[in-house]
């Protein structure tokens, strides 16, 4: 019983509160414009977040232990800072402060010493990292399904029900939200909902190996496709000198849409991606030491290719800046 609850009741939570919103002044209040750094070209209802955290945090809460409680409480504080950002576009000191704030308190909940500055400042750039990720109709939808479904099954596994059913209302819940979001969109997460998304993916992660749901390397491998497109270009802006946080069009993802990738065809191969990390992850937890070492290995050799291969064939943005090129209803990132 209690699996089909947290596998059904937060896509049905999210998908009643989005129509909600839909129906009344958010609509208008809080909405993605499209600017320069946009692929998107028409105004889009910026409400799917509200949807997501609502299912997935009132039904997780349901389920998990005292620590899940805190986890889930501190993504429900991000979820409000992050909706008055999507309203009137807080300062990003503000915004940072919060997702310190939220992540000290995992990593001071997990670990000791040095270690908690390391673990807070990976819960941080996870929650920008999938802010940053959300730029294509159904993509980070479908990230949160596959990933923290992965987790669900890994913790469930592992007997760490009360995980396992939490991380499944997430998955769930993002499964809601889809049904409005998969390309064409007609509703965008917003900062609301992907803010805390990364963050949920971090700290549950920190949180499954605490309990010995899951090897260190585990969420990392799963969300790798999120992981490795936005720390890889991080890492090039700063080294160009460029400032890291202004909003842009250079991801790997972008590149593909601005090439002339539908949003359905991307949000399909970046699933496809993430699955099969997510299956090999999977199947690598009880296989041993030497084929966990033999899928790291491989999944760091293949990124080593495809990397480089995509910045050949599809270089960065540099000519064509200044506007949408396409009208698949796709946002641009919400930073």
């Amino acid at each position: 019983m209690q699996w089909i609850a947290a596998l059904a009741l937060p896509a049905a939570i999210a998908a009643a509160v989005i129509v909600l919103a839909m129906r009344t002044a958010l609509r208008n209040r809080l909405v993605d414009r499209p600017n320069e750094r946009s692929l998107h070209v028409e105004p889009t209802p910026r409400l799917g977040g509200l949807g997501v955290m609502a299912g997935a945090l009132a039904c997780g809460a349901l389920f998990g232990t005292t620590m899940h409680h805190a986890i889930l409480a501190c993504a429900l504080a991000l979820c409000i800072v992050s909706a008055l950002d999507d309203w009137r576009s807080l300062p990003v000191a503000v915004r940072l402060s919060a997702h310190l704030a939220a992540a000290l308190v995992v990593a001071a909940m997990t670990t000791t010493g040095a270690w908690i500055a390391v673990i807070a400042l990976g819960i941080v750039w996870s929650a920008n990292l999938y802010n940053f990720m959300d730029g294509s109709d159904g993509l980070a939808g479908l990230m949160a399904m596959v990933g923290f479904g992965a987790l669900a099954f890994a913790a469930a596994s592992s007997g760490s029900t009360p995980l396992a059913l939490v991380c499944a209302s997430i998955a769930s819940a993002a499964g809601g939200f889809l049904a409005f979001n998969f390309p064409p969109a007609r509703v965008f997460m917003g900062d609301a909902g992907s803010v805390p998304l990364g963050f949920l993916a971090a700290a549950l992660g920190v949180a499954g190996t605490v309990e010995g749901a899951w090897p260190p390397w585990f969420p990392l491998l799963v969300f790798s496709p999120f992981i490795v497109d936005a720390t890889v270009t991080l890492v090039r802006r700063v080294v160009r000198g460029e400032r890291a946080w202004i909003a842009h069009r250079e991801h790997a993802y972008q590149r593909l849409v601005l090439a002339g990738w539908s949003a359905q065809r991307l949000a399909i191969a970046m699933a496809v991606l993430m699955l099969c990390a997510a299956a090999s992850a999977l199947a690598a937890i009880p296989g041993g030491e030497l084929l966990q070492r033999g899928i790291l290995i491989a999944w760091l050799l293949l990124y080593g290719i495809l990397v480089p291969a995509l910045e050949l064939k599809f270089p960065r943005d540099n000519k064509n800046r200044n506007g949408a090129r396409q009208s698949n209803g796709t946002p641009g990132e919400q930073e």
